[in-house]
């Protein structure tokens, strides 16, 4: 039976960790990735499934909505967190999705220790400050193409132009 999004949403980044020692025992290739995911598009379903598809299991950060609106300023995030997540988590190609509350993914990537971390095209080999943690326990960071004219911030956009 296929798990359902809601088993697929995990509390805490803790026990994202003790879900994967089971994995990782088996000899499974993690993979994690991050963002807001205010507005779930085909951007966010093409980069989700590149990630996937460089390991064996993908668990994915949420940004907390607090963050989201340090991040993309007021009127963000269009959806809360456990909205967010929850539509996260029912990917198919999603494996454990969780929410977090720092700025940035290191502290998470210090308990869950990948082996591979994806960033998005946005984002070059110098901009990208998890590379440190996720080097120090053997991973690598890997970075995935955009689909270009696709952002949540350009949907946004537009629907507000709709209205004009």
């Amino acid at each position: 039976m296929a798990r359902v999004a809601g088993d697929k949403v995990l509390p805490t980044v803790r026990e994202v960790a003790a879900v994967l020692a089971p994995v990782r025992a088996g000899g499974r290739r993690v993979v994690t990735t991050n963002g807001c995911f205010d507005l779930l598009h085909a951007g966010h379903v093409q980069y989700l499934h590149e990630a996937a598809r460089m390991g064996d299991v993908l668990v994915v950060g949420v940004n907390c909505d607090a963050v989201v609106r340090r991040l993309k300023g007021a009127g963000r995030p269009v959806q809360g967190q456990q909205d967010r997540v929850r539509i996260v988590a029912a990917l198919e190609m999603v494996d454990y999705a969780f929410v977090f509350e720092q700025d940035d993914p290191r502290e998470f990537l210090e308990v869950l220790r990948p082996d591979v971390h994806v960033k998005g095209g946005d984002y070059t080999p110098g901009d990208i400050i998890e590379r440190p943690v996720v080097e120090k326990y053997g991973g690598v960071v890997r970075i995935v193409r955009l689909l270009a004219g696709h952002s949540t911030s350009d949907i946004i956009a537009r629907c507000a132009g709709a209205g004009s």
